[in-house]
Formats: structure tokens, sequence, C-alpha cells
């Protein structure tokens, strides 16, 4: 089924001319009216361009059919980052990664669902609606490339591009069995990924590509990956696993923390991998760990996280956090209360995390010369259900422990604060069909060596499996 095929596969087809780009985008269009009424992964659909494009397609693509996060500026579409305030604004322009997937040959026809503001880690709006996991729909797909992960997993669009601050590429991927990859930060510019008015990169998060095969990942890397204008002094020259394979890798495994513990399922998942890697003849080592601990990333990727955050509020919301922080209690040090206090931070205490951050960073430096890739889980738990309570109501079940909601981005945390590379690759359902990930941590700018061990395992098993229930209509 071409629906399930890898861009990749479907590149080969296309240069070969065994079908037409304009054949291609009226397949998943097709699958979308059939499909996506359960779904609801593609909130705008750009078709009559998308047709005169396809019509028109060159290129080292060939006219790829593909779909972007919502939050992508893509000309004549809206932008809204699924806030109703911005639910009329049109962008102008298309965003940096759009554009260059375009001159590549891609056919971008249309734009998947988020969270309001981005800011969770299941994909729904005022706007837009809920959307579903394909594998069950009363479970969300993750967020916040919520959508771009349903349309994936669903069959609706060849490649997708997302977003990750909080783990928003590799928790949808997860979610949904796909591969992703949340790119070393800076590294794909991320200018036109933005409301109105931002101009600069955003702290911590990065853009980057989510598909179903590890091929597709490469692919895009290879397009994407590259300084935007203002830096046209700059080149990229990324370390490649060359013609290493599995046994010639060295993997630091860590399958669960006390800080966020992952259930059994999760866990074994993790070990999985693990395995296949220790019978290749990989050296797999469960006890290493970087300088700095683990206790200590994780505090200081929340504190920079929420300061970040903190500075995209209006005045007057900025405004009720000062006066909530000056009556909190000297001795308060409440998981809240750090978190609210982060969010008014003065930039004199953003400098001092700031340089933590770059101790993180040489303390991974350090440790990556001895280790190609840090093996992790991706979140606690598979996909869960539909809760859309206020986020202080919500709590995740491992394995019967209550945990608190936003505890589940400590796996994404802990990387992404040191600006790290990760992708994610499919380890398998669990017992109820749903899809568990694990992720692949490599040292800054190793995006093309986690990338390549995902590509070995996928020749291993880890690989991508349809969900039932979407056949071709």
């Amino acid at each position: 089924m071409l629906a399930y095929e890898s861009a990749t596969s479907l590149i080969h087809r296309l240069r070969a001319r065994e079908i037409s780009a304009s054949e291609l985008l009226r397949y998943f269009l097709a699958r979308i009216e059939a499909h996506d009424a359960k779904i609801n992964a593609l909130v705008h659909l750009d078709t009559e361009r998308a047709r005169e494009a396809a019509a028109q397609a060159n290129g080292a693509w060939s006219g790829l059919p593909m779909t972007v996060k919502e939050a992508y500026e893509m000309r004549g579409t809206p932008t809204t980052w699924g806030i109703p305030a911005f639910k009329d604004n049109i962008a102008s322009r298309d965003a940096v990664a759009v554009e260059r997937l375009r001159r590549a040959g891609a056919v971008v026809f249309g734009k998947t669902n988020v969270p309001l503001d981005l800011a969770d880690l299941q994909s729904y709006n005022d706007i837009y609606g809920t959307t579903n996991n394909p594998y069950d729909l009363e479970r969300t797909p993750g967020g916040s490339s919520g959508g771009s992960a349903a349309a994936l997993a669903a069959g609706f669009s060849a490649l997708e591009m997302g977003s990750d601050i909080g783990g928003s590429i590799r928790n949808p991927a997860h979610s949904c069995g796909l591969f992703g990859h949340k790119p070393t930060w800076e590294l794909i510019p991320s200018r036109g990924h933005a409301l109105p008015g931002v101009f600069a990169a955003p702290d911590i998060a990065v853009i980057g590509p989510l598909a179903r095969s590890a091929d597709d990942l490469e692919l895009a890397m290879k397009v994407l990956a590259r300084p935007d204008e203002i830096a046209r002094g700059i080149q990229y020259q990324l370390p490649t696993l060359g013609d290493r394979r599995l046994k010639d890798l060295r993997v630091a495994v860590i399958a669960n923390h006390d800080l966020c513990r992952v259930s059994e399922e999760v866990e074994a998942r993790v070990h999985l991998v693990a395995r296949c890697l220790r019978e290749a003849g990989a050296k797999v080592d469960e006890e290493a760990r970087p300088e700095v601990p683990i206790e200590k990333i994780w505090h200081e990727y929340r504190l920079l996280l929420n300061s970040f955050l903190g500075g995209s509020v209006p005045r007057r919301v900025y405004e009720e956090r000062q006066r909530a922080v000056a009556a909190l209690a000297e001795n308060d040090d409440s998981s809240q209360a750090v978190v609210l206090r982060a969010t008014i931070m003065s930039h004199f205490n953003w400098l001092r995390h700031n340089n933590q951050r770059a101790r993180i960073r040489w303390s991974y430096h350090e440790f990556f010369k001895n280790y190609d890739v840090i093996l992790e889980p991706v979140l606690p738990t598979a996909a869960i259900k539909h809760d859309h309570r206020p986020f202080a109501e919500r709590f995740v079940d491992v394995d019967g422990d209550s945990m608190p909601y936003f505890d589940q981005i400590f796996w994404a945390g802990i990387s992404g604060v040191a600006c790290l590379p990760s992708t994610v690759i499919p380890a398998g359902p669990n017992d109820a069909g749903l899809p568990i990930g694990v992720q692949l941590v490599g040292p800054e700018y190793g995006d093309l060596i986690t990338i390549g061990v995902a590509k070995l395992l996928e020749r291993e098993g880890f690989a991508f499996t349809p969900p039932p229930g979407f056949p071709d209509p």
C-alpha cells in the first residue's frame, strides 16, 4: 500500500515514473477524505496550489506530497498555534524549512493539528478540535506535533515536520509508532516557525522531521540542516557512522530513573533494544552516566524552560506572576513555587543558569568521547486517553502510581537542555496494540549518528507497523 511506503521509496517511484506527483497527491487526498473525519489530523488543505505544484514537479524529490505542523508559516494559510486570537492570521511567506522542502521538490499540501500555544502533550484546541490516535481513537497521538504523527501513522502524508521543546517531536513519534528526530539546537533554522513579530531563535526549542522510516529522517535532514542566510559564513560537516555496524557501537543505557519512573512495558522495550545491540556485538553499558548528575540536568531544564516560556506571556500575566511570587513563603521550594519563580526569572539569574547549562553541555561532550549514543525511554507510558481537564488536575498512571502530568517531559528535557540530537525509533506495541518508542541520544551535531543507528536498528525489526482500519478508499 502506497500510504505506508517510506518517502524515500515514493521518491524512487516518482523518479522512475511509476506514478506521477499529481497521481500521488490525489491518492493522499482521497485517503484524507475517506478517513480523517475520525482522526482530525489535517486542519488545512492547500489543495489548489498543491495541484499546480504537483503538475510542475521537479527537483530531487520529484513532487513528493507532504504536510507540516500548523505552527509553520506557509504562504496563504492560517498560522494560529491553536490560539483563537490568531485564527485570522494568514501567513504571507513560507517558513525557511517549508521553502527548503519546496525547493527540493516537495509538494507541501496541508497543515496538521496542534495544542493551544503548542503547550501540551495532547493535540486539541478551540479552533480545530481534537486529534485522535490512529491506534486507539480514545487516546491522544501526543503533542505538540500530534497532528503530524497522526497524519503519518494513518497514511495521509509521506513526510512531516514538527517541533520540539519538551518532546513535541519525540512524544508523538513514541505514541504513534514512528521515527522522529529532534535535531541539535539551531541546526535547522526555525525562522518562520513562529507567530507574528517573533524573530529570535527560541531557547531549547528546535524543528525537525517525523517519518515512517529512519531513511526519511536522513533524507529530510540533508535538505534542512544548514545555516540561515544571516549566517552564510558557516558550513556544517556532520559526522556519520560511515561503514560502522551495530557490533562497532558503544551504547550507554538509562532505562529508568526515580525522577520519572516508567512503566514495566516501557522499560522492557528499552532493554529489548539494548539486548539487540548487545547480541549484535555492541558494547552496552547500563551504568555509565554523564559527570553532571541527571537530577541537576532536570533541575536546570525546568528553570530554563519556564524562564523562556514566561517571556512570551502578556505583560498583565507577567505582573500577576510577579505578585504571586512575592506572596510565596521564602522557604517554599515546592515544584509549583520553583516553576512560578522561573517564569519571572531575572536576567542575572538566567545568566547563572545558562552557565550551568554550558557545564552540562561540556559534561555530555566528554561523555560522548567514549559512547556513540545513549538509549533512553521517551515517555513513562504508551499513549494516554484524552484528558482535557485543567493541567493541575491531570495525572498519569504508571503501573498504579500517580505521576504529575508535566513530569512526563523529564526524558525529553534532560537531552533538550543540553542541545543534543535525539532520534526516536518504534520498539514494538504493548499488549493492547499501542506503540512504544525509545530514543537514541547523541553528541551535539551527531544527528546523522543517531539517525544512522536508527537505520541499523530498523533493519533489525524496529520498524513502523501501520494501524488497522485505514484501507485505501
